[in-house]
């Protein structure tokens, strides 16, 4: 980031201008190597760093979920991964997509309006080969989806898309229902060319083939609930209910956990050259008398006075006094 200048500075610099003892274009430029991103101000940017930020959260649990989906339909080891999530024109996406492609249409209340998935073919020949008994490592030329071929993919995008239930859940609940499919996207004319999309791009693994999944959703249809992709909002909850239900699961979840426990009968200093000197049967005098209580620490602070004893042919110790009584209160 360029130095700011203080007020004596620029006060110098413009008597010196004023003087003729610097001329404008000795005047010190920005750092060349600082980037400065443009601003299209005809495609403004509609989705905030926070909203792009919860999207990313979503989609990478979403990621997640279709790959262990995915293996479990295939039989076969497959990666899907997060590429990235960013604002662009629904031209652009629909510019970047090949012909043909499988291209789903689908409703995902409460965002209004449509949504698009779309599955690279490759990936879709992977499938269809694999589910049909197949290898899924031969190469494929693009061709036209057979009726067989559509129904397998209806199939297989209506899975991956009820999936998104399940990603969603933690921001709020959603529904899913498939519309249609679409194999040439230019066709396709669910909104306007101009109209700003979020496009989440997913990479998918398998076997040695990489292909692509993208998602696109656009502003229109989450525009209403913009205010709960805001990671804030996740922690706002007027439901004392829920939030008594939630402090009473934290606490059963804390109670399961170990903590060491020790009983420390007293303590003494010793030189170096003494401890090098101690011999079997030795006896070291500690600071505390057999009559005094012991502590017992947890986690190596006092949390109580007890006396030592003998539990049947275990070591023990009864506990006397705990320090701190109103420890409950100050959770």
């Amino acid at each position: 980031m360029a130095d700011v200048l203080s007020q004596n500075e620029i006060d110098d610099l413009l008597a010196a201008l004023s003087a003729g003892e610097l001329t404008p274009d000795e005047v010190p430029k920005e750092d060349e190597k600082q980037k400065v991103k443009p601003y299209d101000f005809r495609s403004p940017q509609k989705f905030s760093k926070d909203h792009i930020r919860t999207l990313e959260l979503i989609h990478d649990n979403y990621a997640r979920i279709i790959s262990n989906y995915l293996t479990a339909q295939v039989r076969s080891n497959v990666k899907v991964k997060l590429e990235s999530v960013q604002q662009i024109t629904y031209e652009e996406f629909i510019h970047s997509v090949p012909n043909p492609t499988v291209l789903t249409i689908f409703k995902m209340p409460p965002l209004s309006g449509s949504v698009l998935f779309e599955i690279n073919p490759q990936f879709v020949f992977e499938i269809i080969d694999l589910l049909l008994g197949g290898s899924g490592t031969g190469k494929y030329r693009p061709r036209e989806f057979t009726d067989i071929d559509k129904n397998i993919i209806k199939v297989m995008s209506t899975g991956l898309i009820s999936n998104l239930k399940l990603a969603w859940e933690d921001v709020m609940p959603v529904e899913t229902e498939v519309e249609s499919i679409e194999t040439n996207p230019a066709l396709n004319q669910t909104l306007a060319p101009n109209d700003p999309v979020a496009l989440i791009t997913f990479s998918v693994e398998m076997g040695k083939n990489n292909t692509f999944i993208n998602i696109c959703i656009p502003y229109l249809s989450i525009e209403k609930v913009l205010d709960k992709l805001v990671v804030q909002y996740w922690f706002q909850d007027n439901n004392e209910n829920t939030v008594n239900e939630s402090k009473e699961r934290l606490r059963e979840r804390l109670n399961i956990v170990e903590m060491q426990l020790s009983a420390v009968l007293g303590t003494t200093n010793l030189t170096v050259e003494e401890f090098l000197n101690l011999n079997i049967g030795d006896v070291i005098t500690l600071d505390e008398s057999t009559k005094s209580p012991v502590k017992l620490m947890v986690e190596n602070k006092v949390y109580c006075y007890g006396k030592p004893g003998v539990i049947g042919k275990n070591m023990g110790v009864e506990i006397l006094d705990i320090i701190n009584k109103d420890v409950e209160n100050d959770e």
